[in-house]
């Protein structure tokens, strides 16, 4: 467990002291001033991460992204071949496969997210083994946001993805692949396992773990908009026109964090430390406070 929570924090260690941003889009190479804006990064020691398509990347390209500090490289694996080229375009795989090795001659670590959905959650366990076997430094996925009743995972379903992921992970704990155990209710899954052990001696009004909306992250897109999260509607201002920290403490922020408002979670022992995804519950629901579909206590 150690092995696959602790190394994936420590491959993203300036998170926890300094400012880190994932460019993303999108393909962000594509943008007019993504070299602008890396050279930028470079220049103040930054660190950062971007996440994009295969498409454009070469050994110029990757080489290039190397000199000006580029640490990770995210692409999307949605599924095996024919099911990832439905979601992408025909070739997508073979493409994203391809640049895995690309990135790892130049220096950069290779990211692969995958978004679980109704049509891919039986082909997660093979994303994996396909991972290893390309040696990708860090795995994670997280829940697609639909909305639509006919394609939610069921709460029993999810827990039984989460129960091959896991069996998968340990037979892999000692290849070059991390997993990232980035939905937050792995805490709820560890915690049933007794892996998880809520500490002695807490604080009543902090909030220790769990979504970071409101929090620990934000999203700014290109006109300088503000996000409280990049899954939902969740604007709170406008890093152009407004200075950053008084959108960090304003009101509209503050309404993504009132956790006492979680309509399932506050009733949990786990409230300080999981509460699901609330994006997936604003998709179905347009409230973040909604209970997780997912969740299956």
């Amino acid at each position: 467990m150690e092995k696959i929570i602790g190394n994936a924090l420590d491959m993203c260690d300036e998170i926890n002291s300094k400012p880190y941003f994932a460019v993303t889009g999108g393909d962000p190479i594509l943008h007019p001033d993504f070299w602008k804006l890396l050279e930028k990064f470079n220049d103040l020691d930054i660190s950062y991460s971007v996440m994009g398509n295969p498409f454009h990347l070469d050994d110029e390209v990757c080489s290039k992204l190397k000199d000006l500090s580029c640490r990770q490289y995210q692409m999307s694996l949605d599924g095996l071949r024919k099911t990832h080229d439905y979601f992408r375009k025909p070739g997508s795989f073979d493409e994203t496969i391809s640049k895995i090795k690309t990135l790892r001659n130049a220096g950069i670590r290779s990211s692969i997210m995958t978004t679980v959905s109704k049509i891919n959650i039986n082909q997660i366990p093979w994303i994996v083994d396909e991972v290893v076997r390309n040696k990708v430094d860090l795995f994670s996925f997280a829940r697609y946001c639909p909305g639509l009743p006919k394609d939610k995972i069921t709460p029993l379903e999810y827990k039984s993805l989460l129960e091959k992921l896991w069996d998968k992970f340990n037979q892999y704990k000692d290849s070059d692949t991390i997993f990232s155990l980035k939905d937050h209710l792995w805490t709820l899954f560890l915690y049933e396992k007794g892996l998880f052990e809520i500490p002695e001696n807490l604080k009543d009004d902090v909030i220790y773990d769990g979504c970071g909306c409101g929090a620990d992250h934000l999203t700014i897109l290109p006109n300088g908009d503000v996000y409280a999260c990049r899954r939902m509607e969740s604007k709170v201002g406008n890093a152009l026109s407004q200075d950053f920290l008084d959108i960090f403490k304003s009101s509209d922020l503050d309404k993504f964090r009132q956790y006492e408002k979680f309509e399932k979670c506050n009733k949990c022992e786990l409230l300080r430390f999981c509460r699901g995804c609330p994006a997936v519950s604003y998709s179905y629901t347009k409230n973040m406070y909604s209970a997780d579909p997912q969740c299956w206590v």
